[in-house]
């Protein structure tokens, strides 16, 4: 076929005056166009190279868990938009437990500017995150001004009120159970000012520039698990719940700031559980109230499996996609 074609050109060639005109598409035709192909095939574009698919991360999605308990809510703020999502329930409050010395480290600290804490307060606020050391956690609090007396007029004491009004907290209110009203564990918050709270550490108005950083890292140092032996009177384990529902490829981009609260609580019979973590992207939160004969264990895998169900995309997911049949040529 291409020699006939060769030789239409030529006729036409000879008939216009006998000056052989070789347009662009005659030498391709004839193979010689210049790319040195040797088979005389036509020269090869490269495809563009594919986009790689952005690497996981959570966000907003649904959520399903079976939860046989009084309350179980949960929030995410996506840190980019600003946007949070979350149950249907997630401006409803618990109590905070030891979530909230998070907070109390980092309001301690930033009141300091550029100065440094005295050994055995900077010894303390690390045991108040790593270890969720009450007596650590008392000591910090009462340096950053907080007080066991019952704040009046029904409002907070003065290290919640600078998380209300710093962070941009609307759902935060003072402890409402007699006789411990003004104490720290007992702040009432929702899932939804606790991912505000995350995001405030996590961009430095908690902490301040000198030391957020530090507070981010010690979070990210928290040890221990639900285990009885890393369970102690005034301390215990906190490594556990949403970062062990995360996926490797996860918490392979970088660390991630986790700090929990968790106590038996005798006079309502529960388990009061919070989970909190944020990186760089988003911060999640999961709060539950649940019987005390389900164990600690239990709390921990809801805070896991919701951090499980927000990844996205889900590992496998490329593996679902069904296929289009490829029709015959």
């Amino acid at each position: 076929m291409r020699s006939r074609v060769i030789m239409v050109f030529a006729v036409v060639a000879v008939l216009l005056g006998g000056v052989l005109l070789v347009p662009a598409a005659y030498a391709r035709l004839a193979g010689d166009d210049g790319s040195g192909g040797g088979g005389g095939g036509a020269g090869s574009v490269a495809a563009p190279a594919p986009t790689p698919p952005p690497p996981p991360t959570l966000a907003a999605g649904p959520v399903s868990v079976t939860f046989k308990g009084e309350f179980f809510s949960w929030a995410l703020l996506d840190r980019q938009t600003g946007k949070i999502s979350g149950s249907s329930n997630m401006t409803a409050t618990s109590s905070t437990e030891s979530m909230i010395k998070a907070w109390i480290v980092s309001d301690y600290l930033r009141q300091l500017k550029d100065k440094e804490p005295t050994a055995a307060l900077k010894k303390a606020a690390s045991a108040a995150i790593r270890d969720s050391n009450d007596d650590a956690a008392n000591a910090v609090y009462k340096a950053a001004g907080g007080s066991y007396a019952v704040p009046a007029g029904g409002q907070p004491g003065p290290v919640i009120k600078r998380a209300i009004s710093i962070c941009g907290l609307t759902d935060t209110k003072r402890g409402n159970v007699p006789k411990y009203e003004g104490f720290w564990s007992f702040t009432r918050m929702s899932p939804r000012d606790a991912v505000r709270l995350g995001d405030c550490i996590a961009d430095g108005k908690a902490a301040g520039p000198k030391w957020t950083k530090w507070v981010l890292s010690e979070m990210s140092k928290v040890q221990g698990t639900t285990a009885a032996k890393d369970q102690k009177t005034k301390s215990g384990g906190g490594r556990w719940g949403i970062i062990n529902g995360l996926p490797k490829s996860i918490t392979a981009q970088g660390p991630v700031s986790i700090k929990n609260g968790w106590t038996e609580l005798y006079y309502d019979g529960n388990w009061h559980v919070n989970c909190l973590a944020v990186n760089g992207k988003w911060s999640l939160a999961v709060m539950l109230r649940y019987p005390i004969k389900s164990g600690l264990d239990y709390g921990a895998q809801v805070c896991a499996s919701v951090a499980t169900q927000l990844v996205t995309p889900q590992p496998g997911a490329a593996l679902k996609v069904p296929q289009q049949p490829v029709g015959k040529l």
